[in-house]
Order: structure tokens, then C-alpha cells, then sequence
């Protein structure tokens, strides 16, 4: 039978766990031990005077029996003669609107509950754009509680019309209103005489009837999950057809290369076929020796998707460290995983348009057209923790930039120079002596007929960085700024020292990632932070204790400190003099000087 995936949703107290269990009793859906089990419950932690509360069929998490409410999505599997259905019961905070994201990712169709006393909440109009943003369609609008208004007809239409006439603009394809009482099971399975002037169907026969939108017959697109080589005689892509059908014969595009072949072969466990239509897993082979991966996208040639690197999308922001625009994650989209960066801040749970960037072009969609192709997930570059979602709209521009090609290059450079280039990175508290390091660093190398500059943070703050302030975003975009001038002296050829106080490892580490292998030194100035502050050379230290400096390093905002530096100088036991000859000794050890 066919499966629908439906979502729960809505503010908070609206019924929704209350109605999958009504759903599924009086579906005949649950096992004797189950009811057992529910009558127990009731009687121990119910909410309803030791009748059945049917929300505890659904609310499985200690806390959530403890506060009557939903924390996580929940998910139940059902069927009827009609349908087989998995419904995700998502929560109604605000707090948790990340896992209602997640439980709506996946769904076809949604039912949205509202107690008909309270109306239409700014936590419904919230899930309501979710649900349109995930490309969700069909939509239940069930307006519950009707009991405690005696079942009020007018009730029940004031509702209807405040809430359609709001989602008029959300692209719905259809909106069915639903008169219910999901604790008295009305309308729920069956009609009921508590409201005969009713006669459209229960919310059973929505889900029942409701015609989901198939993804849209198009072009093919496959996706390359792994390069298939048992033996050199046979070499093939094995991935899913996320759209159309592939069929042999078909001449298709690899993307993003471009590059153009003929579908040989589509091979399965069970024999060869002529065709694979949508979501199939098989492995294809091409009639040419195509340099394919995994990740890379086989596309019918005649109308392949588009490539770029740059997207206006959607992001929903799923931790509780908030996007830093400018900051360095990761993007999994597809079977690839490619670096990014934004250009807006997120707190957790806030969803918002946004420019966004990848440092590799990839094929892509419109998520509105292709889910799998216009959707990818956020990661954060240390701890691989999912952080964040998006959804792209369209892209910012082609991928038609290439590299020029110059005739003085970077080699020439250092030939000329006679020396290799390196950034020499030094990071440390405010006071800790990274400056004075740093000059007598570049005195010394330049004595020895070195090609130097020094980057210090005060001094390119009275210039490219004069808009920037001390925020956690304006101390990444301060680095980010660094590391590209860093990396472009380094391709100059020069021995380019950085002053910086640079408090985070991940813009730290996207410094050293810009650079070559061996072209990277980073010091850590290790001073303790009673040092730095007894030292306190701009008297900054005293001002930030007084709360007349915001977000200052050591006092109110973190530092971390580098894991595997390349040298550390422990400034209490040496002269500044002598961290410089440190310093450079280093440099010399790895063949830069």
C-alpha cells in the first residue's frame, strides 16, 4: 500500500499528542498490552482524572510525561486498509522549533492543530511558514477542542477564515478545516452527531484520500554514491535516481565537470535493466572512461541542473552557539561535502534568508524543485556536530569564475626572493607580548635579507578592519579578513608575521588552511592571564573589570588556546628577546629561513 509521511504540529497545548493517540484507539490500532499500559499511565501521570489520556501513547520521554508537553519528535508507524502512514508529533515551543524542522523534513502532507478558544497564535503562523518553506502542500487545519465551545459553528468558521485567509500567500495547494475534539473523538475517525452541520471528511479520511504531489517527472538526475570497481574489467557508479527515469542509451552530463557520456549499462543484483525511474538504487556504467566521484551528479544531458558556488537560501539554526557570518563550517549536500560560510547571523531555532558560500561548485537545484538536490545540512568543521539546514532558492551567480592564469606565479617569487614564504602566526591574550615578539621576529629576519611584512591586529584596525567592532561575528570577520591578506603575501613570496590576538581555533585554522603544506607556524604566546593583566599596557584589563569594555578577551569573552602549536613561548621564564630567537630558530628548522 502507499505510504503517506504526515507532520503534527502547532503551538503548544493544542491537542496534537491527544489526537494520535485518539488516532490510533480508535483506529483499533493498539495491542491489548499497549491499552494496558495506557490505562496504568493515565491513572499514574494522566492528565484527565484517571481516564484514558490518550497523549501518553506519544510522549514517551520522562520530562514530557512530567511537563504534559512534547520535547522531541516522536515518531508512530499505522495503517489502515486504505494507507500505511508514519506521523511525526512534533513540539509546540518555540524553544524546540528545530525539531519540528526535522520532523517536518521528511513529511508529505501536515496536520496543523489550534485550540479553537485561542485561535490562530503566532506559534501557528510559525509552523504554518515551515511547513510551506519545507515544500509541504497539502495541509489538515484541525481545529480542536470544539467541546469546550459547545461545538460552536461559528466557532469553528471564524477560526477556518483567520487561518486561510493568513496562509493565503504560503503556496498551499489545498487547506481542509476539520471540526474536532481529538479527547472526545470527534471527527477524528468517524462523523459524529455533536456537530451535524459538518459534513466534510474526518481527519482519518483526509489522510486517507489526500493526493500527495509525486516529485515532479523531469529530467534525470543520479547521484554518485561510490565509484563501483570490483576488477579492472568493470568500473560503474552506484547511486539512487533522485528524479526522472535513467534509461539506457540516455546521453547524460556528469556534473559539475560538464563532461558528456552514453548510459551503457544499468546494473542490478538481479540483472541488467532497460530503465530506472525514481529512487532507484542500481549502478550505472558509461560507455566512456568518465572521471566521476562520489558526490557528482550523472544529469540528462539535453537539461542538466545548474552548478554554482554561491546560493540565496534558507537556514534554520540548530545549536545553541549561534552562526557566526564569515565563520568556516562544513556543508553536506547531496553525497559531497564541501566547506561554507554566511553572511548573516542565527540563534538557535531563528530561520532566516541568507547569501551563503561554497568553496567548491556543486550541482544544485531549487529545493522546491528537488529536495534532494536543493537541501543540505550545516556541520561544524571541529566537532562534525550537525548545526544547522538549509534550503536554496536560487543561486547568487554562475559558476563561470575561473582562475587567471598569470606568468609570474608564486615559484617565481620565491626564486627571485631566494627564500620560502610562510605565515608566522602568533596568538595570545591581550598584553601577553605578541607584538614585541613579533617586531624583533622582523627585525631579525630582515637583518638576514628576508622578504617580511608584519600584520598587527591594532594597526590594521585603523584601516581595513576600521568597521569592525568586538563582537564574537566582528572578531571572525576580523580574522577572516587577516587570513586572506595573509594568504595573498604568502603567494607574494614574503614571510608574512601575524599580530592577533585571534581568539577562536576556527578561524585559526582556516588561516592555516588557505595556505600551503609547511607555509603555516603558529605561536602561541603563552601568557597566564594574571600575568597579561598585572602587565596590562593600555591600562584595557582594568576598564574591562569596571564593565566599560564589552566582550574582551580573558574577561567576558573566551580564548582558546592553540592544541598543537608549532612553538610556544612561555613568557614567564623568557625575555621577549629571547622568544624571538625561538622563533626564528624555528623558521630556520623548517627550511623558511
Amino acid at each position: 500500500m502507499e505510504l503517506l509521511r504526515f507532520i503534527t504540529c502547532g503551538s503548544v497545548d493544542d491537542g496534537k499528542s491527544t489526537l494520535i493517540g485518539r488516532l490510533l484507539y480508535e483506529s483499533k490500532l493498539l495491542y491489548a498490552d499497549h491499552l494496558a499500559a495506557l490505562e496504568a499511565d493515565s491513572k499514574r501521570v494522566g492528565t484527565r482524572g484517571g481516564e484514558l489520556d490518550f497523549a501518553l501513547l506519544v510522549d514517551g520521554l520522562a520530562a514530557e510525561r512530567e511537563q504534559g508537553i512534547t520535547i522531541d519528535v516522536a515518531y508512530r508507524f499505522f495503517a489502515t486498509e486504505a494507507r500505511r502512514f508514519i506521523v511525526a508529533d512534533t513540539p509546540g515551543h518555540e524553544q524546540y522549533t528545530r525539531n519540528m524542522v526535522t520532523g517536518a523534513s521528511t513529511a508529505d502532507a501536515a496536520v496543523i492543530l489550534l485550540d479553537a478558544r485561542k485561535g490562530v497564535l503566532s506559534q501557528t503562523r510559525r509552523h504554518a511558514r515551515i511547513v510551506s518553506l519545507l515544500g509541504i502542500r497539502h495541509v489538515a487545519l484541525a481545529v480542536n477542542k470544539l467541546d469546550l465551545l459547545g461545538y460552536s459553528r461559528e466557532a469553528f468558521g471564524r477560526v477556518c477564515f483567520e487561518f486561510t485567509e493568513f496562509a493565503a500567500d504560503l503556496g498551499f495547494a489545498e487547506i481542509t478545516c476539520v471540526p474536532m475534539s481529538a479527547t472526545e473523538g470527534v471527527n477524528v475517525v468517524g462523523h459524529s452527531e455533536l456537530t451535524p452541520w459538518y459534513d466534510g471528511k474526518t481527519l482519518l479520511q483526509w489522510l486517507e484520500t489526500v493526493v500527495v504531489d509525486a516529485e515532479e517527472d523531469g529530467p534525470s538526475r543520479f547521484l554518485v554514491q561510490w565509484v563501483n570497481r570490483p576488477d579492472a574489467t568493470f568500473r560503474g557508479f552506484s547511486g539512487r535516481v533522485l528524479r526522472g527515469t535513467l534509461r539506457q542509451g540516455d546521453e547524460v552530463r556528469v556534473l559539475p565537470g560538464g563532461r558528456k557520456s552514453t548510459v551503457d549499462r544499468i546494473v542490478t543484483m538481479d540483472g541488467d535493466l532497460l530503465e530506472a525511474p525514481t529512487g532507484s538504487s542500481v549502478t550505472v556504467v558509461l560507455a566512456d572512461d568518465v572521471d566521476a566521484s562520489r558526490g557528482d551528479v550523472l544529469a540528462f544531458a539535453a537539461d542538466p541542473p545548474g552548478v554554482a558556488d554561491a546560493f540565496q537560501a534558507h537556514l534554520v539554526w540548530l545549536n545553541e552557539n549561534g552562526l557566526l557570518p564569515g565563520r568556516q563550517y562544513l556543508a553536506k549536500i547531496g553525497a559531497r561535502t564541501v566547506g561554507f560560510t554566511a553572511t548573516k547571523a542565527l540563534q538557535l531555532n531563528e530561520i532566516g534568508v541568507d547569501s551563503v558560500h561554497f568553496d567548491t561548485p556543486v550541482p544544485f537545484e531549487s529545493y522546491r524543485t528537488n529536495r534532494d538536490l536543493g537541501s543540505f545540512v550545516v556541520l561544524d568543521r571541529l566537532t562534525n556536530a550537525t548545526v544547522g539546514a538549509g534550503m536554496i532558492d536560487c543561486a547568487l551567480r554562475s559558476a563561470n569564475l575561473r582562475w587567471q592564469t598569470l606568468t609570474v606565479d608564486k615559484q617565481a617569487r620565491i626564486a627571485r626572493n631566494g627564500h620560502r614564504p610562510c605565515v608566522v602566526w602568533l596568538t595570545g591574550l591581550s598584553g601577553a607580548g605578541k607584538s614585541t615578539i613579533a617586531d624583533l621576529v622582523e627585525k631579525a629576519l630582515h637583518a638576514d635579507g628576508r622578504h617580511t611584512f608584519l600584520l598587527d591586529g591594532d594597526n590594521v584596525r585603523h584601516g581595513l578592519n576600521s568597521d569592525l567592532g568586538f563582537s564574537d561575528a566582528d572578531r571572525v570577520e576580523n580574522i577572516r579578513r587577516i587570513a586572506e591578506v595573509a594568504a595573498l603575501m604568502v603567494d607574494a613570496g614574503l614571510i608574512v608575521l601575524v599580530s592577533f590576538i585571534s581568539p577562536f581555533r576556527a578561524e585559526r585554522t582556516l588561516a592555516r588552511e588557505l595556505v600551503g603544506e609547511n607555509e603555516f607556524c603558529e605561536v602561541f604566546v603563552d601568557t597566564p592571564l594574571e600575568v597579561a593583566e598585572r602587565r596590562d599596557p593600555k591600562g584595557l584589563y582594568a576598564r574591562a573589570r569596571r564593565g566599560e569594555l564589552a566582550n574582551f578577551t580573558g574577561i567576558d569573552s573566551p580564548y582558546e588556546p592553540p592544541e598543537n602549536p608549532e612553538v610556544r613561548l612561555d613568557t614567564t621564564a623568557l625575555s621577549p628577546e629571547q622568544a624571538a630567537e625561538v622563533v626564528v630558530a624555528r623558521l630556520r628548522a623548517l627550511g623558511v629561513c
